[in-house]
């Protein structure tokens, strides 16, 4: 079963300080760009895996999606996710990602954000979501960027410019990673693009776009800071795949 990081007291309490998770989406840096590549929702059914707090499944039944199930381990996520949602086309349940399976043709959108890093098994995972699709249905998802996820202790470092460079380690070993970040021992599963990008397309989805994210102008106008670190390497990627009509 996959760790339940987020059930965590410590955990919850710092990861719930996070703007993305007391502002929702418009505080998500990578929202816009996850969203570009989103089809229209109206009329669709809708898996939100690893839904969280619920903000994105809202943000679906808000843009008149016929149904929204959104899919989380944690109880305690859920519980404010439940709280927080009046729209009746969007319910929630408790499922774990790593045998999760889902009714064969019952989406016809299958989104998530910043979760499938979590996943083991993601050949596993990516034949049973494209088995869950209708045909003609779409799998968009955001994961932690592969070098990003592959930063070495310390990661930033002074190059022989003297500029600060980001510095990865074991980019092509590919597997578990424990990491410290609001507690210690996180763990999630390290896969190269093209790792990922093969499994999908073994599956039976077409690739329809990637998006190795930057901040948009607007962004840097707000955030100026982060043109020295969201400039040097990507934090997140996103993908977008359909199931052949």
């Amino acid at each position: 079963m996959a760790q339940n990081i987020y059930d965590d007291a410590k955990f919850l309490a710092g990861y719930s300080e996070f703007p993305r998770s007391r502002d929702g989406l418009e505080a998500t840096s990578e929202w816009p760009a996850l969203r570009a590549l989103l089809p229209a929702i109206s009329g669709k059914r809708v898996v939100d895996l690893g839904c969280g707090f619920g903000q994105l499944s809202r943000w679906l039944g808000g843009e008149g999606a016929s149904s929204v199930l959104g899919i989380d381990l944690s109880e305690k996520m859920l519980a404010r996710a439940v709280a927080e949602t009046t729209n009746p086309v969007v319910t929630y349940a408790r499922g774990n990602l790593d045998d999760l399976v889902l009714p064969r043709g019952s989406a016809d959108l299958i989104v998530s954000s910043m979760a499938l890093h979590y996943v083991e098994d993601f050949d596993r995972i990516s034949r049973m979501l494209f088995d869950a699709l209708a045909p003609g249905g779409q799998l968009v998802f955001s994961v932690e960027h592969p070098i990003y996820a592959a930063r070495a202790e310390p990661e930033w470092v002074v190059a022989a410019d003297g500029r600060q460079a980001f510095a990865i380690a074991d980019y092509l070993i590919e597997g578990r990673r424990v990491t410290n970040w609001i507690v210690d021992g996180i763990v999630k599963f390290h896969r190269t693009i093209g790792t990922m990008l093969n499994i999908l397309v073994a599956a039976g989805f077409e690739y329809r776009a990637v998006d190795e994210w930057k901040p948009s102008d607007a962004q840097f106008a707000a955030h100026p800071e982060w043109r020295a670190t969201e400039l040097t390497r990507p934090m997140f990627l996103l993908m977008s795949l359909t199931k052949p009509a």
